[in-house]
């Protein structure tokens, strides 16, 4: 089958015909999983989705690490192409999604059954394959940890990114009223034609008087919610908005700096702070994920969420794919596409 191997650590949006790539170049020859129990189902995979956590699993930067060799991938769709003798939830045929610790980006993956996901006739598949990690981040950490209500101020740190984008869309279905931070004018007149209720662009001005600007022509006192994918000094300013009783989400530090919150202030405006590694949950409270992805195909399914494809590339061309994320220019997700036509074209 077709897969792709990461053979050694090292900067995935290097050339793969060049020696210094970690990634090896895609090959057929890599053996076919096999059904390893009464329970297992293989998946042809049609279409998986690229996180920062896979660029930073690649670069050995990442906190869980995997031996070498392994073939990268998280989230991912696909059709079920065999089953095991106990499978009954499943049969050939069937269009399913989930999530793995590794081993998407291939033509095949084998899971146990109860780790998929029927996808809802008529949702699209990329759509499909780009929802579990980005869209069960937030929504675990808005639905299930912050517990996000509507008339609440949500205040989304890097929202034009996979999982900045998912924060505003489901911030919106929670009846929050959305703050989207960005960089640079094509991302802000994204997130404005989302419908989020202010967009600000990180690099013009002081952001933070901005958004204050705003809270105050609204008559709001302040962030009920800060979600932050971004890390660093914005952390810090950004809670200067903070209410007394804000729930701050760290999701993680693509700034490549990791923030200190002072826990003086915390403890006097009696702020919570939720760390959300939404992999962990897979291990500690698998029933969360199931009911967090199962709401989220719902939504999908009735129109409710949008989902963004910003590049889509084949696995031969995975170094390009790891280059947007990279250089963080891809506006909502990007997707390796295998063989196979989905179920329709992904809204955009």
């Amino acid at each position: 089958m077709e897969a792709l191997v990461c053979m050694k650590l090292g900067d995935p949006t290097v050339p793969m015909t060049s020696d210094s790539s970690p990634i090896a170049a895609v090959t057929k020859f890599h053996p076919v999983p096999a059904i390893s129990s009464s329970t297992s189902v293989r998946v042809r995979i049609r279409a998986t989705s690229l996180n920062f956590a896979n660029y930073l699993q690649i670069l050995g930067r990442y906190q869980e690490k995997p031996p070498l060799p392994f073939i990268p991938g998280s989230d991912y769709s696909g059709v079920v192409e065999s089953v095991g003798s106990g499978v009954s939830r499943f049969k050939v045929g069937d269009t399913v999604c989930s999530f793995a610790a590794l081993g998407s980006f291939a033509e095949f993956i084998v899971v146990d059954e109860k780790d998929l996901f029927l996808v809802p006739e008529g949702c699209d598949l990329i759509a499909a394959a780009a929802l579990p990690v980005a869209f069960g981040t937030s929504h675990v950490a808005l639905v299930h940890r912050a517990q996000l209500k509507p008339g609440q101020v949500l205040l989304v740190l890097g929202a034009a990114g996979g999982v900045g984008l998912s924060a505003v869309q489901i911030g919106k279905v929670c009846g929050a009223i959305v703050i989207a931070v960005a960089r640079g004018d094509e991302k802000v007149q994204f997130l404005k034609s989302l419908g989020v209720d202010y967009a600000v662009d990180l690099g013009k001005g002081n952001i933070i008087e901005s958004v204050k600007n705003f809270l105050k022509s609204r008559n709001l006192k302040g962030v009920d919610v800060l979600y932050d994918p971004v890390g660093g000094k914005l952390t810090k300013e950004s809670m200067k908005l903070l209410n007394w009783g804000a729930n701050i989400l760290i999701i993680g530090f693509a700034s490549g700096e990791v923030p200190v919150i002072p826990a003086n202030i915390a403890l006097v405006k009696n702020w919570t702070v939720h760390g959300l590694y939404w992999g962990s949950y897979k291990l500690h409270q698998p029933h969360v994920l199931r009911n967090s992805l199962e709401e989220l195909l719902s939504w999908l399914s009735k129109g409710l969420l949008t989902v963004h494809i910003s590049h889509s590339y084949s696995l031969s061309k995975a170094h390009l794919a790891f280059a947007a994320i990279k250089d963080r220019k891809a506006i909502g997700k990007v997707m390796i596409a295998l063989g196979g036509s989905t179920a329709g074209r992904s809204k955009l």
